[in-house]
């Protein structure tokens, strides 16, 4: 989200979270303000190799409840970070998975990361608009909570249902790119209408 008057739109929807890009090379790089959300909207704050110093100063500034990893951060820097903001925000690790996809690539953030995040794998860290194949997340071997991400829009509201079905540990559905008119501007009508086909 990128714009105030269309971040209090779509909040009216009421989604679980709301994302805001901290990422200065990305278009939808966010340096506003936030207007007051309701209470249940976690807003989330998505980094790329960002120092602990500069998460943690605007989780402060923009009161965060997550934060979303999205870049090549390690083991030991999510460690780090956990002790830093505590057990209050959630940690998202961001993972671009592709055909070979190494599940057990995850295994070694499960201690110190609250969900994974599966997105496709392309040529910037996330915002793509492109998907991956979901039967690739047949072989996930955890029941560490994740986020499904990679370009989900209205046509592929019949396989997001579908996939919602099965026993995979699905926390939420990340919506970006195909309910963008520019980025970081989101279409509420868009949105309402993927909410409204969503099988809950």
């Amino acid at each position: 989200m990128k714009y105030p008057n269309n971040i209090l739109e779509v909040a009216s929807l009421l989604p679980d979270y709301m994302g805001f890009i901290f990422w200065d090379k990305s278009t939808r790089y966010f340096d506003g303000v936030i207007p007051p959300l309701p209470k249940s909207i976690k807003k989330v704050g998505v980094f790329v190799n960002e120092s602990i110093a500069v998460i943690l100063a605007k989780a402060q500034t923009y009161d965060l409840q997550a934060i979303q990893l999205h870049g090549h951060e390690s083991v030991a820097f999510c460690t780090e970070l956990r002790l830093a903001i505590g057990n209050d925000i959630e940690i998202i690790k961001v993972f671009s998975v592709a055909a070979d996809f190494e599940f057990e690539l995850t295994q070694p953030f499960e201690a110190v990361c609250d969900y994974f995040l599966f997105d496709t794998k392309g040529k910037l860290p996330g915002g793509n608009g492109t998907t991956f194949d979901w039967t690739v997340l047949e072989k996930y071997p955890s029941t560490k909570p994740f986020f499904l991400s990679g370009g989900l829009g209205l046509e592929e509201i019949d396989v997001t249902n579908a996939i919602l079905t099965t026993h995979l540990p699905i926390h939420a559905l990340d919506l970006n790119s195909k309910f963008e008119t520019g980025p970081g501007l989101k279409d509420k009508i868009l949105l309402s209408k993927f909410q409204h086909k969503l099988k809950h």
